[in-house]
């Protein structure tokens, strides 16, 4: 697509971020502040950009990263490399990157409230806990004594219920799981954490996806990368259920592109941070929404963004998991959420 037109309808920008850096992305060069690939669509995102900082890439290697999730007691990134069968991580104290598990093809990835890890994992069709014991526990596998098609990406509750989407994904083919027949409709759940009862809470969506809480726990925002390619909002109520689905934001932008949102995070202020891609330059990266649904930032990168969490001691470090790299950017704001 032609990026400059894209923007040029988007908003009014400087000439410098009209045009996408030429940067050597091996970190062999520095790049000029500001960073002309962090940009402002509306004067709402300016304050959250750090003029002397820049988007940087801590890692390649992987074939699909996905799942990024940050662990606040171990001071580490986690992340998945989905085809390669293994979680990878990036430890925070001296940036070393190691294999860290064989992971079931997992995808989501995110910790509970007591800082136990759990995971989407595609292989086995199931949510998994992992233990400090070293142990493993089933959360979810079945619904309705079927299996789950391919649980993609997890959310905590502060009441301990785990919520996750389960579109068809990891069995659709041979690369990101084991082929198989879905049994069930693509759908959102809720497991109980006193019963472990398994509630389905919607299945209105084509392909959910990423999905994360408004920092009030009171909306449940979930990204559909089917048909129509947007990010729907609920009310929770009870904290148990959904209720008045609307449309947040189309990713789809008429004549430019028909990109879709993978997986979003909030921040403190209730803005949606959305992994973006399928399009191209001048797409790709991550889209930033203020809570009235306007696209008011973009963070551009050179591969297709799947997945994004805040880290870091202060929860103000922006990971981005894209294609086969992990990018990070420091902003001017924190994480909702644990991670």
């Amino acid at each position: 697509m032609n990026r400059r037109s894209f923007l040029t309808t988007a908003a009014a920008l400087t000439p410098a971020a009209l045009a996408q850096s030429q940067r050597d992305w091996s970190g062999k060069e520095p790049v000029r502040y500001t960073d002309p690939d962090i940009i402002s669509l509306d004067k709402r995102f300016d304050k959250y950009k750090i003029g002397n900082t820049s988007v940087q890439r801590l890692w390649t290697g992987a074939l699909w990263a996905e799942g990024t999730a940050w662990s606040g007691q171990g001071r580490y990134l986690v992340w998945s490399d989905i085809p390669n069968n293994r979680q990878m991580r990036w430890m925070e104290e001296d940036g070393h990157v190691s294999t860290f598990r064989a992971s079931d093809y997992s995808n989501g990835n995110t910790f509970d409230f007591e800082g136990r890890q759990i995971s989407c994992q595609h292989a086995v069709r199931r949510v998994a806990r992992f233990e400090p014991d070293g142990t493993v526990t089933t959360i979810a596998d079945k619904f309705n004594g079927k299996p789950l098609n391919s649980p993609n990406d997890v959310v905590v509750h502060p009441d301990g219920a785990i919520w996750f989407t389960d579109p068809p994904y990891g069995i659709l083919g041979n690369y990101e799981g084991f082929q198989a027949k879905p049994e069930l409709k693509e759908a959102v759940y809720r497991v109980d954490p006193k019963t472990t009862k398994i509630d389905k809470v919607t299945d209105e969506l084509d392909k959910p996806n990423g999905l994360c809480f408004s920092p009030d726990y009171k909306k449940l925002y979930i990204c559909d990368t089917g048909d129509p390619k947007d990010i729907q909002l609920f009310d929770v109520a009870d904290g148990k259920t959904l209720r008045n689905k609307r449309q947040f934001i189309n990713m789809n932008i008429p004549g430019k592109g028909n990109g879709n949102a993978d997986g979003i995070r909030a921040d403190i202020d209730g803005n949606i941070w959305a992994g973006a891609g399928w399009v191209g330059a001048g797409y790709d990266g991550v889209h930033i929404f203020s809570p009235d649904g306007q696209r008011i930032g973009q963070i551009l990168l050179p591969e297709i963004c799947a997945n994004i969490c805040f880290g870091g001691s202060k929860r103000n470090r922006l990971f981005m998991a894209a294609s086969q790299s992990l990018y990070a950017v420091y902003v001017n704001t924190k994480g909702a959420h644990i991670t």
